[in-house]
C-alpha cells in the first residue's frame, strides 16, 4: 500500500508540474489526452484550475469541454474505420443492441447524456458507438462539448461551494447512488432542452407583414 501511495503521490506531483508549465492551456491538454485513449485526472485538473482562479471558471470549463471533444476524434475515426467489429469486441451483444437503439431514437442525447456523467461511466464505448452508427460529425463534437460542459460546470460549482475535497466524495457518491445522480443530471439536461425548444418555437411563429397584420389572413 505504501508503494502504491508513493506512486500516486509522484503522479500527482508530475501532473501539477505539468500544469505549471502549460499554464492556462493545461486544462485543454489534459482533457484532450484523457479522451484520446489515455486516462488522465481531468476532473482533478478542472477542479484545481477553477479553485485557484475562479474568475476564469467558464474559460476553464469551455477549454476542458473543447479538449474532450477534439480528443475524442481519434477514437471516432477508429470506430468509423473499424466498423461494428471494434465495438462488438468491447461489449456484450445485448448492450450493443441497447446502445444502437438509443442512437436510433436520438443520437444527440445518446452521446450527450453519457458525456455528462463522471467516472466510472464507460464513455469511450459511446464514442465508438457514435462512429459505428454513423452519427453526423458536427453533432458528435457538439454533443460531447455540451455534455462535458454540463459535467464540468456542476463540478466547478461543487468545488467552489464545498472545496476541492468534494471530488473524492462525488466520485464515491456516484458509484453508490448513480441512478439518483444520473436522474438529476438528466432533469437538468431536459430543462435546458425544453427552454431551447420553446425559444425555437417562438422564432418559428407565423410571420407578420410590415404593417403588423398577420399574413395568414386574407384581405377582402
Amino acid at each position: 500500500m505504501k508503494k502504491i501511495g508513493h506512486i500516486l503521490a509522484k503522479y500527482t506531483a508530475w501532473v501539477l508540474g505539468l500544469m505549471q508549465v502549460l499554464g492556462v492551456w493545461g486544462v485543454f491538454v489534459i482533457a484532450f489526452a484523457d479522451s484520446a485513449l489515455l486516462g488522465m485526472p481531468v476532473d482533478f485538473i478542472v477542479a484545481t484550475y477553477v479553485y485557484q482562479d475562479r474568475g476564469r471558471m467558464l474559460l476553464y470549463i469551455a477549454m476542458a469541454s473543447l479538449g474532450s471533444a477534439i480528443g475524442s476524434i481519434p477514437l471516432y475515426l477508429i470506430g468509423y474505420l473499424g466498423g461494428e467489429k471494434v465495438l462488438r469486441k468491447r461489449i456484450p451483444e445485448e448492450r450493443f443492441l441497447k446502445i444502437h437503439r438509443s442512437f436510433e431514437r436520438n443520437e444527440f442525447w445518446a452521446l450527450m447524456f453519457p458525456a455528462m456523467l463522471p467516472p466510472p461511466t464507460p464513455f469511450k464505448v459511446f464514442v465508438l458507438g457514435a462512429a459505428v452508427f454513423e452519427m453526423k460529425f458536427r453533432n458528435f463534437l457538439f454533443a460531447i462539448f455540451a455534455g462535458r460542459f454540463v459535467r464540468f460546470l456542476v463540478l466547478a460549482v461543487l468545488v467552489l461551494w464545498f472545496g476541492p475535497q468534494i471530488i473524492n466524495h462525488f466520485g464515491g457518491a456516484f458509484r453508490h447512488h448513480w441512478m439518483l445522480l444520473s436522474g438529476a443530471i438528466l432533469e437538468l439536461g431536459l430543462v435546458l432542452w425544453l427552454l431551447a425548444r420553446t425559444r425555437k418555437s417562438k422564432k418559428n411563429a407565423a410571420p407578420r407583414s410590415e404593417s403588423g397584420v398577420d399574413t395568414q389572413h386574407s384581405v377582402n
